[in-house]
């Protein structure tokens, strides 16, 4: 059948439309296939790079890959895993990730967002009801959002945790001890704790621990099948990282032992992972969600993660006119800043010996994760992934490395130099107030937990978690212990009370001081019965002191039941007063009266 001349002419003149789409298309195409040779060929130079910069900086390894669009473009380690043995890093070198842990647990949180078992604006109280903070305010008003970008106005407190045994559910009911810093949503204040309870609340909500719940629902799906959540994972890994760093005083590397204390915390920093299952999570992170053709993660979720939550000043621009990098707010679990012009999402992470960095540039479909061994040079994860962002966008060069080493070697002379001036401040000819073995003792924090001092062969030692150091007398009630290599210089300051005993010790934690009271000596459950009972004043008031659950509670009649608090031996105190002391004296194996001493004489109330 002949087709009409109206169509056929229509035919006709579509031509040169269809030609020119066509020739566009096969630009595009070649185009592409430049452009992907072109990023190959804009690395050409960063062996030599990564070569010169491990050597200035006497850095164990680095480990590097680079994702575009949806393809490993790079992968490669650079000096040791294991420098003791000499076994290179390569790209399949599992190491900790430490913070950059808070994403799964963000997006995690997201995947229960959308089942509706989380919600990311109201207050998470009412999806979680057990969780607990400081005051009723913050109970009503803390969202799961304000938890994950560190905006609840609540500083870090990290020595609650850092080298603790304490499980999650333990930490997560020490939240209730945290003291706001700042009124919520107005500051960025970085909280580990947070992550932690964020954590918890996905165990909660799904019946799965946190770490169950991330291998099911995102390293299975994205095959990162050499990822865990523990050092002794990492330790069976054939290849896997060791941590050593540069000494205080010298050049020399040396081991240090792994963080191992992760299980409680582990929601905010205890993935260990490696280059190449770190690209399949970036691929995902890049590509809405997808890896292979599958929706692992649901795009609203990560869009959600990138969104402004709270501002961060423009600090290194104004400390240092460095303004490459500038407009940084925290979304959840992520920065997005402005590098160069370009938007930029990324995130660090450190733990004892391991740095890394986990970054994209979501417009322009490039990522880079950057593994690092050494704590002298942490900052090498920053620097060499700002290098290959420039390189493979064809950008001039910013002298990163530079920059950093040189703060790196100002920052160790001023430390050694500082260091050697230590005690300068030091009272001569004032030796403590008491004997030695007085100030032995366990003392107590509700939120940090035990710090016990012990007496032995003359001298004190400080223990507190993993450090066990000696303590000597600076000034009156000041003890310092040495300047330790890995744990740093301690300095306690212990207090007494009105009749004179050592009670407490305010000790430098986080960014504040913290008081730590002595532990009494415990009473056995039938001692505190005897004491229980009705009591008369000189004046004849009758009075009872009560039992209820191991507590003793002084009742006069009209009045609340006063809780009294142990002090020692059969001494106790009311929580108000310190200078008064009720003494129930004993004779003959029973509890003759109540001994009320206080700075104006001893009052006697006998037992009925």
């Amino acid at each position: 059948m002949m087709e009409p001349k109206c169509l056929i002419s229509a035919r006709l003149a579509a031509r040169p439309v269809i030609a020119l789409a066509a020739a566009f298309l096969l630009a595009v195409t070649l185009s592409s296939k430049a452009q992907e040779v072109d990023y190959a060929k804009r690395l050409e130079g960063f062996d030599a790079y990564m070569e010169k910069t491990l050597k200035d900086w006497n850095a164990p390894a680095v480990a590097v890959g680079v994702v575009v669009g949806d393809k490993v473009v790079f992968a490669k380690g650079y000096g040791f895993a294991d420098v003791g043995k000499k076994v290179p890093m390569s790209a399949r070198t599992v190491c900790p990730i430490a913070s950059n842990t808070k994403l799964f647990t963000a997006v995690a949180a997201g995947l229960l967002v959308e089942e509706g078992k989380l919600d990311w604006n109201e207050p998470i109280r009412e999806k979680v009801p057990s969780i607990r903070f400081a005051n009723d305010a913050l109970n009503s008003s803390v969202s799961l959002r304000d938890m994950l970008a560190h905006r609840t106005g609540i500083t870090r407190h990290d020595f609650i945790w850092y080298r603790a045994d304490f499980t999650r559910k333990e930490l997560f009911e020490r939240l209730k001890f945290m003291e706001p810093k700042e009124p919520i949503r107005t500051t960025f204040l970085y909280n580990n704790m947070m992550f932690m309870a964020v954590g918890y609340a996905i165990e909660l909500q799904s019946g799965k621990t946190w770490e169950e719940f991330v291998r099911t629902r995102l390293f299975e799906p994205l095959g990162m099948t050499s990822s865990g959540f523990t050092i002794e994972e990492l330790k069976k890994a054939p290849d896997h990282g060791v941590p050593y760093t540069e000494r205080r005083e010298s050049d020399e590397l040396y081991e240090i032992p792994y963080y191992e204390d992760t299980e409680g915390m582990a929601p905010c920093g205890a993935i260990v992972s490696n280059v190449e299952d770190m690209t399949r999570w970036l691929i995902a992170l890049m590509n809405d969600g997808k890896f292979e053709g599958r929706q692992v993660i649901p795009a609203s979720v990560l869009k959600e993660t990138l969104t402004p939550a709270v501002a961060l000043p423009n600090s290194a621009g104004l400390a240092r006119g460095w303004w490459e990098l500038v407009n940084s707010t925290y979304g959840m679990g992520r920065n997005v800043a402005v590098y160069r012009g370009k938007l930029y999402s990324y995130h660090g992470g450190d733990i004892n010996g391991f740095h890394s960095q986990v970054s994209m540039m979501p417009q322009e479909k490039i990522g880079v994760v950057v593994l690092e061994i050494g704590d002298h040079c942490a900052m090498l994860r920053d620097a060499v992934g700002y290098n290959v962002y420039e390189r493979l966008l064809g950008m001039d060069p910013t002298p990163w490395s530079d920059r950093y080493l040189a703060l790196y070697k100002k920052g160790k002379q001023a430390g050694k130099e500082g260091r050697a001036k230590a005690g300068a401040d030091r009272v001569p000819n004032a030796p403590p107030s008491h004997v030695l073995k007085d100030y032995a003792g366990t003392y107590e924090h509700p939120a940090y937990g035990e710090m016990p001092v012990t007496f032995q062969d003359g001298k004190l030692t400080f223990g507190f978690r993993a450090m066990n150091l000696p303590l000597e007398p600076y000034h009156y009630e000041r003890f310092d212990t040495p300047d330790h290599e890995e744990f740093g210089k301690w300095s306690l300051n212990f207090q007494t009370n009105p009749q004179g005993d050592v009670d407490k010790v305010v000790v430098s934690l986080d960014e504040k001081e913290v008081t730590f009271v002595r532990r009494p000596e415990s009473l056995d459950e039938k001692t505190l019965a005897l004491m229980a009972g009705t009591y008369e004043t000189a004046t004849g008031m009758k009075f009872e002191v009560l039992l209820k659950e191991g507590v003793l509670y002084l009742a006069f009649p009209g009045r609340p039941a006063d809780p009294l608090v142990h002090y020692k031996g059969t001494k106790f105190r009311l929580k108000e007063y310190s200078d008064l002391i009720l003494d129930f004296v004993m004779e003959g194996g029973k509890v003759k009266g109540l001994n009320q001493i206080s700075a104006d004489g001893q009052f006697m109330m006998y037992k009925k």
